[in-house]
């Protein structure tokens, strides 16, 4: 491990700071790119406009046409927590602005798989709807988007994944990644693409003389669940997303949340009036996302959509107990996962260890719900691109595996998949994703084809510089930070992918350690000539008596006293 530190421009630190910005967070922002106050200006006035985004406005024509005829629309959801959020932004959101019959479906990731397929819009046809609305999925629906069209639907596309060589042909897409569109955003997420479908709404309906602007709908009740389906859905934080995620969290913090948000915070054991991104990606999210991979995506979205507190505290224990059953199956899948990974790494004569340059596993009591949180687990071991394969649910397909895949910088994992698909014609059934995670279905007959294949497309994008884990921080930090009341300071911000969470770097002195839990590394430390508590959780390695470790401020209470602690994110020695 390699822990490096961000370059600060000295003159963006010092004109932050001119223009007001606290020293610490000054430099923290020019160290990411920040280079005015005004870019951290998150009002909503400063949101990109609705009308940047391509189909926008025509999506916003054909929702105001059928609403006005009463038509019934039924939005088809993806089963994580973007596309839960993005239906439940939808649902909510629709029903806002006046529509009267708005349904929705979620697949099932075993029976259904990903997306609008065929039979899905067979089901919606069936339902008696007369508009099929995707959210956080369908731009690679081609043949999905045919069969509801041919069943006379009208079809209305929104999505932000990477399109395909051929789009469908819906009525209407909304995707900011699609050919031709210059919004500045590219990583919004689904639920982000959402609602700004239903701003450009508002517009055409206030337009038509619906409603005016003192009497519109007001649509900022749904940034709550933008805010959670954004940071879940682990997209670039750039400017825009930062400032969604800002609005939400704010109203958050104010008490102003949908019932199953309070609720999911409540089963969480996390305060909702100090949230942070950190209670979206790694308490909320994945109570949302068990449903999805264990159960019934129902639940999830359920739980988004009900006023009534009791049924959302029913569903949200509903979903803590899911997420915990998920636990349990990922832990054991991980532990397997490990051994199967690390059986790749040979070694030669002379103890030098011959990785492969990207990991492939599969087993046969995988659990195809878990495979890319295992297959995170997996990436972080060993900084490979991982892809974690288990035997498809579906009747019919056992013959058939379907994987998940995590990505290391400089390896587009989408792009790695289309050149394995060119090379090695057959193996790959279907694919699709993003640069930093994908997903695939091979035969199981293919498997060992796939793996060779990806670890050579691996072997030959990535340097063997590439290889070796990298720790990005923001060197050292001043004595006079090392205080409760600014570690309240940074979690009151917005990080995440693309916009890191503050990480600080200094040589230690390690004056004593132990295993608490028989897996987290607890640790007194010497920082600066001062006594420090250190946590490193989900390690267990002894570290030497110096060391130079990455570490986050964090504060740990104990009997109702707050003290300053460090969180350890890796060391190098």
């Amino acid at each position: 491990m390699k822990i490096i530190a961000r370059d600060i421009p000295p003159r963006t630190v010092w004109a932050l700071e001119q223009a007001g910005v606290h020293p610490l967070l000054a430099r923290l922002f020019a160290a990411r790119g920040v280079l005015a106050k005004e870019e951290l200006d998150d009002g909503l006035a400063r949101l990109l406009a609705p009308d940047t985004l391509r189909g926008t406005h025509e999506a916003a024509v054909l929702l105001a046409d059928a609403m006005a005829l009463d038509k019934r629309l039924c939005i088809v959801a993806d089963y994580d927590c973007d596309g839960a959020t993005a239906c439940a932004v939808g649902v909510r959101g629709l029903r806002l602005l006046g529509a009267k019959n708005v349904s929705y479906l979620v697949p099932d990731r075993v029976v259904d798989g990903y997306g609008l397929t065929p039979p899905i819009a067979e089901r919606v046809a069936d339902s008696g709807a007369d508009m099929l609305i995707t959210v956080d999925n369908g731009i690679a629906s081609v043949e999905g988007v045919a069969a509801a069209k041919a069943r006379g639907l009208q079809v209305l596309v929104t999505d932000h994944h990477l399109p395909g060589p051929e789009l469908p042909v819906a009525d209407v897409l909304v995707n900011p990644n699609q050919p031709g569109c210059d919004f500045e955003s590219k990583s919004i997420a689904g639920v982000g693409v959402m609602f700004y479908v239903l701003l450009a709404l508002r517009s055409a309906l206030r337009k038509r003389g619906v409603f005016d602007v003192a009497t519109q709908p007001k649509l900022d009740a749904l940034l709550p669940l933008v805010a959670l389906g954004t940071v879940a859905d682990v997209v670039k934080l750039d400017a825009n997303n930062r400032r969604l995620v800002a609005q939400g969290l704010r109203r958050i913090r104010a008490g102003a949340m949908p019932a199953g948000v309070a609720a999911l915070f409540k089963a969480a054991g996390r305060n909702a009036p100090v949230a942070t991104t950190f209670d979206f990606g790694f308490a909320l999210g994945p109570r949302i996302n068990a449903a999805g991979r264990l159960a019934d995506m129902t639940l999830g979205i359920e739980c988004l959509l009900t006023d009534d507190a009791g049924r959302a505290d029913e569903l949200a224990r509903m979903l803590d107990g899911i997420n915990r059953e998920r636990r349990d199956i990922e832990g054991g899948m991980r532990d397997q996962a490990l051994l199967l990974a690390e059986s790749l790494f040979a070694t030669d004569g002379e103890g030098i260890e011959a990785a492969p340059a990207a990991i492939s596993v599969f087993d046969a009591g995988f659990h195809e719900g878990v495979v890319g949180i295992v297959a995170s687990r997996i990436k972080d071991r060993f900084h490979r691109p991982t892809f974690v394969f288990a035997a498809s649910g579906a009747p019919g397909k056992e013959h058939e595996l379907k994987g998940s895949g995590r990505s290391i910088p400089g390896f587009h994992l989408c792009d790695a998949l289309d050149l394995v698909a060119k090379r090695h014609p057959g193996v790959l059934l279907r694919f699709g994703g993003h640069a930093m995670a994908a997903g695939c279905t091979v035969a199981r007959e293919h498997f060992q084809t796939f793996e060779k294949g990806l670890a050579e497309v691996a072997g030959e994008w990535l340097a063997v510089a590439a290889l070796t884990r990298q720790i990005e921080t923001d060197g050292p930090i001043a004595r006079e930070y090392m205080r409760i009341d600014l570690v309240d300071t940074l979690h009151r911000e917005v990080w995440g992918q693309g916009f890191a969470p503050p990480t600080f770097s200094e040589e230690v002195e390690v004056v004593s350690q132990r295993l608490v839990g028989k897996k987290h590394l607890a640790l007194k430390l010497r920082h600066q000539g001062q006594p420090i508590d250190a946590i490193w959780f989900s390690h267990t390695e002894p570290l030497p008596a110096k060391v130079k470790l990455a570490f986050r401020l964090d504060a740990d209470e104990w009997q109702g006293v707050r003290r300053l602690r460090f969180l350890v994110e890796g060391a190098e020695f």
